[in-house]
């Protein structure tokens, strides 16, 4: 079957952090019998066995959009930018879409779903948690609502929580089914070491904006310091003023993380108040036998079982008896053990995961 993917992220390069998970998805999906698969997306490296089928100048306008943080990031900083933004991007991916001969259009983010109005295409439509605020947008669950009468489609959440909401919204015109992200089998190999000189190392790894550090800076004062170090990892995409015990690193990227820092990691923290999904991060380093201390937000409930893969936290005060209890050496590492055993049997791989997505492609085509 013909399958084209299309999304508006993708890495430029194995250290560029945007869009890593498209980039797992899209080598696991080209090493699948029976698909042919073309990707419509940003400039990247790809497997041998996927194409691109972005224009030269299609490729050029998706590299500057990634540049400038994707449409969600649009919307949330530069609203008369976004909305030409999104008309460039109905136009572009309209015309991909009928350009070329697909069975199945594998959509990913909600947005890009809209340029497939007037055919008749089967689509299966990955949705992530930053497609919440887009469907907060006047009139998109109406638009939404007269693509998907024209054809087969699957709603493809990547985490249970989503369920409900997408299938109030959608699930007399479209089925809802959730498909789990992979993880890549490096995260599983990683090796975590003792602290060295009694220090710990808490790694927060997120784009740096007001919503994605909630409550951090404020409830971490007084907890971090010489022997308890928090370091932060991400792109700065919103001016927040750093407090002096947050050692800032920069953007990222997998190889690094794998090599330096998740071995001598004491977790991982999350206290964002974003609209999450089901964040890769997070599913990469409880892969890698690291526990985490997240806001008690929906997305983490799902995936975080309290004090046993590791902490979810409301206040300051739970906040800090979340450190306190993976402090201890014994809570941390039974805490990191259930952790990557979860993400092994109800994750798995990324090769699992394409499977899942082939299976769904499999039943739209039957219908």
């Amino acid at each position: 079957m013909n399958v084209l993917m299309s999304s508006t992220s993708y890495p430029e390069s194995l250290q560029d952090w945007r869009g890593r998970f498209i980039a797992n998805m899209v080598t696991a999906l080209a090493k699948q019998e029976n698909i042919t698969l073309s990707v419509w997306a940003p400039p990247g490296e790809l497997p041998a066995d996927a194409v691109s089928v972005a224009t030269p100048a299609d490729a050029l306008w998706l590299a500057r959009l990634s540049k400038q943080g994707g449409i969600a990031h649009l919307l949330r900083t530069r609203k008369a930018l976004a909305a030409t933004t999104i008309l460039g991007l109905l136009l572009r991916l309209g015309r991909a879409y009928r350009r070329q001969r697909i069975d199945v259009a594998h959509v990913n983010w909600l947005q890009n779903a809209l340029p497939l109005w007037g055919t008749r295409t089967p689509a299966l439509i990955t949705v992530l948690g930053t497609d919440f605020a887009l469907l907060r947008l006047p009139g998109m669950k109406a638009m939404l609502r007269s693509v998907l009468r024209q054809r087969r489609a699957i709603l493809a959440p990547n985490a249970d929580w989503m369920r409900p909401l997408l299938e109030q919204a959608f699930g007399d015109i479209a089925e809802v089914r959730t498909i789990p992200f992979g993880v890549d089998g490096s995260w599983f190999d990683v090796v975590r070491g003792s602290a060295v000189d009694n220090v710990s190392h808490w790694l927060v790894v997120t784009r740096v904006t007001k919503n994605k550090i909630g409550d951090l800076f404020e409830w971490g004062e007084g907890l971090f310091g010489p022997n308890q170090r928090l370091h932060l990892f991400g792109p700065m995409q919103e001016e927040i003023v750093l407090p002096s015990w947050a050692h800032y690193h920069g953007p990222t990227y997998p190889a690094d993380l794998l090599k330096h820092w998740f071995p001598i990691a004491s977790g991982l923290i999350t206290l964002s108040r974003h609209d999450e999904g089901r964040p890769q991060v997070m599913l990469e380093a409880m892969a890698s036998g690291i526990p985490i201390v997240a806001s008690d937000l929906p997305a983490h409930r799902d995936m975080i079982q309290h004090r046993t893969t590791g902490w979810l936290a409301g206040s300051r005060e739970e906040f800090r008896e979340g450190l306190q209890w993976l402090g201890d050496l014994a809570n941390n590492r039974n805490a990191g053990s259930a952790a990557r055993q979860w993400v092994r049997s109800t994750v798995g791989s990324w090769d699992d995961c394409a499977s899942r997505y082939v299976a769904a492609y499999s039943q739209l085509l039957a219908a």
